[in-house]
């Protein structure tokens, strides 16, 4: 298994950050390794969304684990190896909202697989969450 977290600590209200998540047609404004994105449904478990990235094909994401308000997983399965990421929401002991990406791969071939593509998945998460605070703090006053 590979595994890498990333999280960062705002004053931005969660349901400001939930709104922003929670509208992934809208997440290229905020999010630089997202160049187009479709998604064939509402935003619930089991929806699938085709996420591509800047000059690259597009990559098929299912929608897995959905607590509104709080956190979404998205699933990439490419047979041999899978690559979840988890979006969570939790509320600091100084009441600040500290938002969290947290990726792993598992699978047959995650240890072979994940040491290259893991990095390439999560460079850009500490540039992704200050964007999304960013574009939240401006939302929420």
């Amino acid at each position: 298994m590979w595994e890498y977290e990333c999280s960062v600590d705002t004053a931005v209200a969660p349901d400001t950050v939930w709104r922003y998540w929670s509208d992934p047609t809208a997440w290229p404004q905020w999010n630089n390794g997202i160049e187009k994105i479709q998604i064939d449904g509402p935003f619930t478990v089991g929806t699938t969304l085709q996420m591509t990235p800047p000059g690259e094909n597009p990559i098929t994401l299912r929608l897995v684990d959905i607590v509104p308000g709080e956190l979404f997983t998205d699933e990439m399965d490419a047979g041999d190896f899978t690559v979840r990421t988890q979006h969570r929401l939790e509320q600091t002991a100084a009441g600040m909202t500290r938002i969290i990406y947290r990726t792993e791969i598992t699978g047959s071939a995650a240890d072979l697989v994940g040491p290259q593509l893991g990095p390439a998945i999560t460079a850009d998460f500490p540039d992704v969450l200050a964007a999304l605070v960013r574009v939240a703090e401006s939302a929420d006053g």
